[in-house]
């Protein structure tokens, strides 16, 4: 994946300074990386995003203060335009359930390598439509598992319109809806359908008959 054309910039959030300092040195190793703040604690965090805007925070699951969907939460209200990836020891299928709901953009367990971190802050910055699940397969098969959730009028309407291959600004001029408001609609979606981007989105509810598949251009 190509990085983008001016810096990503970085918020890491651990309660561990030496996880901090580590993960510090893995991203200046590379040029489209700056890590712009670090934080111990889910209030510093809030603080930091909200004066810094980074692209992108990395955040611990467990750090002192406000649970870590609640963090995320205040992460969004404060900093709508930042991308939250979850760095977690813990594998279990109904927090990853809850941050999926919460709108996280990528949910990574710590054995994963620093190619793969990086790959991750990359892919949060520049693909908006996918998530990424770095866990186990088990935690994985859980999710998929569920049931499809129902899907409301408005997110039925968003998901057949991303069938036709819209765009979020398409949809949202289609719909009347803001473009966030599209986004956040999305990311409902995902989670009812145990989905990890637009393309599975759309294959799951045809799959569930919730929407059916477009149909293909005449001529």
């Amino acid at each position: 994946m190509r990085p983008a054309s001016d810096p990503t910039t970085v918020l890491i959030v651990d309660d561990h300074a030496l996880v901090r300092e580590g993960i510090r040195e893995i991203l200046e190793t590379h040029e489209d990386l700056v890590v712009v703040g670090e934080a111990g604690d889910s209030e510093s965090a809030v603080q930091l995003a909200a004066s810094t805007q980074p692209h992108v925070i990395l955040l611990d699951i467990e750090i002192p203060g406000d649970d870590v969907t609640t963090t995320v939460g205040r992460v969004h209200r404060l900093a709508p335009d930042t991308k939250v990836i979850i760095l977690s020891m813990y594998d279990g299928p109904q927090m990853l359930q809850a941050l999926l709901a919460a709108g996280i953009h990528a949910y990574l367990l710590k054995s994963v390598t620093r190619q793969e971190l990086v790959s991750a802050i990359r892919t949060a910055r520049s693909d908006d439509g996918r998530v990424l699940l770095a866990v186990s397969r088990e935690s994985l098969s859980q999710i998929q598992a569920q049931p499809a959730g129902p899907l409301s009028d408005r997110e039925r309407e968003v998901l057949e319109l991303t069938a036709r291959a819209l765009s979020n600004a398409q949809i949202g001029a289609q719909l009347g809806l803001t473009e966030a408001t599209v986004k956040r609609h999305l990311r409902n979606i995902y989670v009812k359908l145990g989905a990890v981007s637009r393309i599975d989105a759309v294959n799951k509810a045809i799959a569930a008959s919730l929407i059916t598949a477009p149909k293909p251009p005449v001529g």
